[in-house]
């Protein structure tokens, strides 16, 4: 049976960090979480002059998990415990913050002196009570590694960061039962990809116009469209006499049902632990980067 839609929504722009500019699907006017995520941006696309690049210095986490995906561009990230690397065209961060930890996500030195194209999306996944507190973790998987499938007309491509399709599945391991999709389908194509009916789910057009569910509903680029979880499919097309390919991601995950407390960059499930997560960072127990 395939889900219907329940709104589609418009992604508000808005600034992060040192000012970069984002489109944030959700928290916004009508929708403030969409269980068991909490947040998704797509930060551009734009073309940045050379130095003009901007990112999101040394700032905490606690108690969620960001997953950050580029498309073009590049990043480089430190963290409190030592850790580091850098991001290119593809690839993927998933970062488990669990009991706390301080990092930074900066453009690549390179892509600042350079300029160029910078396109990507960032995700907040909640982590359920039990794993709040749980040490910090990177998967940090390079585009080589991100299984991608292609419909049996080459018509549809599929780049699978969680989850299963098209016989392939994800390398990336959640806490929670996820899936998080990148579809591209070309004109006159079509896809049904199951998802468990416990699932919430949602999808977020990045590039082109597509049809989703059986209402055959048009969403646009910067728009989300949330599904009913009134069944185990979801309908996604790009008409025959559509002149651009679809690029849309796929988002779904299992609620947790759980009290969500947050503020800023720490998500608990109380306000105490709101309190505690915020003295913790003040009294310099979620560390510092130093190098």
């Amino acid at each position: 049976m395939y889900r219907t839609i329940s709104e589609i929504i418009n992604a508000k722009t808005t600034t992060e960090g040192e000012g970069f500019i984002v489109h944030r699907a959700f928290p916004n006017y009508a929708v403030r979480d969409f269980d068991p995520f909490l947040l998704l941006d797509e930060i551009g696309p734009i073309e940045l002059s050379p130095g003009e690049a901007k990112g999101a210095p040394d700032h905490p986490h606690r108690g969620f998990e960001t997953v950050t995906y580029v498309l073009e561009g590049a990043f480089e990230h430190k963290d409190s415990q030592g850790n580091s690397g850098k991001l290119h065209s593809g690839d993927i961060q998933w970062m488990t913050a669990g009991s706390g930890v301080v990092h930074s996500e900066m453009p690549e030195k390179e892509f600042t002196q350079k300029g160029g194209r910078l396109h990507g999306f960032q995700l907040w996944v909640n982590l359920p009570k039990k794993d709040k507190m749980i040490a910090p973790r990177y998967q940090d998987v390079p585009s080589s590694k991100i299984p991608i499938s292609y419909s049996s007309d080459k018509k549809v491509r599929v780049k699978i960061i969680a989850g299963e399709s098209m016989g392939e599945t994800s390398v990336i391991e959640t806490k929670n039962p996820i899936i998080y999709l990148h579809f591209t389908l070309q004109p006159d194509s079509e896809i049904i990809q199951k998802v468990p009916k416990e699932y919430n789910s949602f999808a977020y057009v990045a590039k082109g116009e597509g049809l989703f569910g059986t209402e055959k509903k048009l969403a646009k680029k910067e728009q989300a469209v949330f599904f009913a979880r009134d069944g185990d499919e979801i309908m996604i097309s790009n008409g025959l006499n559509a002149k651009n390919p679809l690029d849309v991601l796929l988002l779904g995950g299992i609620p947790l049902g759980e009290p969500v407390a947050r503020y800023g960059p720490f998500v608990m499930n109380t306000q105490e632990e709101l309190d505690q997560a915020t003295k913790d960072y003040q009294n310099g127990k979620m560390g510092k980067i130093n190098f």
